[in-house]
């Protein structure tokens, strides 16, 4: 049951870093069908508008 919970929780965190990193590159939205993914993916992208990648820094 643990294992599944992690497994759960590195989905969310890759959706959030995959809506940040689109947002870096400049790239439309491509949010998943999932809800729950896609409003992760949308907080991802909100926060990739507001911040700067630290690889541009």
């Amino acid at each position: 049951m643990l294992e599944h919970q992690s497994n759960i929780t590195q989905a969310q965190a890759d959706w959030f870093d995959r809506g940040k990193q689109d947002a870096w590159a400049g790239k439309a939205k491509q949010p998943p069908e999932d809800p729950q993914a896609a409003s992760l993916y949308d907080l991802g992208y909100s926060e990739g508008n507001i911040q700067r990648s630290p690889i541009l820094s």
